[in-house]
């Protein structure tokens, strides 16, 4: 696919102190391969960084609401650090792969850069700052008065594995203190929202504070914080939260206040004293892909790449285990997933396919037959 030719698409470029602009762009004469599509992608990324040797956050990064802090061409955006990071690394395997050695070294000392960017700016004491406005004054940071603390950063820097892991680990418990509400059943983006400061964030501070992205539960990043304590091999804490975002749960237990379907997934859970708990936009299907994702690749760990199955599982501790049917093709892979006691760790990690014991992976066959799959966790 990535030798696949296609066009580009051109549009004009913004005028001085244009912000955006809504055009139909049209097809480019300049064809290029998907693969020079992603090289491009990435070094129009680094080729735009800030003071502190972040990337710069212009109109918005993931959360196009704080579409302010940047405008000005100077701001920079710490998620965004850490996003282009993973691209970076993984893409740096990918060239690897196909012989592009010279760029695989400059994406992983373009990345190498960028960690120590991240780790000598953005860490505020006890967590990660979100970002920085263009007068260089920090976002995220605990003096700030609004939004002092946001989980992006935080679990970012546990799922792109370019944390320092003590400051990531401290940057998780901040988040268990600051953003995890139990008793309205939802993590919060960040607190304290958005509501008076006099640094314009941008159209979020529209938004009424604790409602949607201000404040509010997105349940997108919730979900990246549950994928982070999985990381982190904390199955209790994760499996404990995925029960607090669940639907099912919010309409079960909080029916009057939740007000939205049961059996889809709501884009935001407001935090708003007069709507806490309140369902925001549902059907959100970006956050139903995440969700899934997370209940299968990290919680039972179950992950395919090309013709091959991984078990990494990230179960909670009262779990003895787990069955599941994998289709491949024509075939079908019973697995099995069970703890065996502590004292007999040596065989911990055992995995065998159709009783042979294998290397840690099943090699994924469309041959028609069906196949048994027996992996074995420690308790504790």
């Amino acid at each position: 696919m990535l030798d696949e030719i296609v066009p580009f698409i051109e549009g004009h470029a913004l005028a001085p102190g244009e912000a955006e602009y809504y055009d139909l762009p049209e097809r480019s004469n300049e064809h290029g391969s998907v693969y020079e599509h992603c090289v491009r992608a990435l070094d129009y990324g680094l080729g735009r960084i800030g003071q502190h040797g972040l990337p710069l956050m212009g109109g918005g990064d993931w959360n196009d609401g704080m579409n302010m802090v940047g405008h000005e061409g100077r701001g920079e955006s710490v998620w965004v650090g850490w996003f282009l990071h993973t691209n970076l690394m993984q893409f740096a395997n990918l060239a690897e792969h196909r012989a592009d050695t010279a760029r695989a070294a400059h994406y992983r000392n373009a990345a190498a850069q960028l960690q120590r960017a991240l780790e000598t700016h953005a860490w505020d004491g006890e967590w990660y700052l979100r970002a920085f406005y263009d007068d260089g004054t920090p976002l995220g940071s605990s003096t700030s008065n609004e939004c002092q603390i946001d989980s992006l950063t935080q679990s970012w820097a546990v799922i792109s594995g370019a944390g320092d892991p003590a400051r990531a680990r401290q940057g998780m418990a901040a988040i268990e203190q600051h953003l995890v509400d139990r008793e309205a059943g939802l993590i919060k983006l960040f607190t304290p929202p958005f509501d008076k400061t006099t640094h314009d964030p941008g159209y979020i501070k529209g938004y009424v504070p604790g409602v949607r992205e201000n404040g509010g539960q997105y349940t997108h990043a919730a979900i990246w914080v549950i994928w982070a304590y999985t990381l982190l091999g904390d199955g209790a804490r994760a499996a404990e939260l995925l029960r607090l975002i669940n639907p099912i749960r919010h309409a079960r237990e909080h029916l009057d206040t939740y007000k939205v379907e049961p059996y889809t997934i709501a884009a935001d859970v407001y935090s708003a004293a007069d709507h806490l708990g309140r369902g925001g936009w549902t059907w959100y299907t970006g956050s139903a892909g995440w969700l899934y994702r997370l209940g299968i690749e990290q919680l039972l760990g179950l992950r395919r790449t090309g013709a091959t199955l991984a078990l990494a599982p990230c179960l909670p501790p009262d779990w003895p285990g787990y069955s599941a049917c994998y289709r491949y093709g024509a075939s079908t892979y019973h697995i099995e997933v069970r703890r065996i006691a502590a004292d007999d760790g040596a065989r911990a990690g055992q995995l065998t396919l159709d009783g042979v014991p294998t290397d840690g992976h099943v090699p994924l066959i469309d041959d028609g037959a069906e196949h048994r799959v027996d992996f074995l966790i420690a308790e504790g």
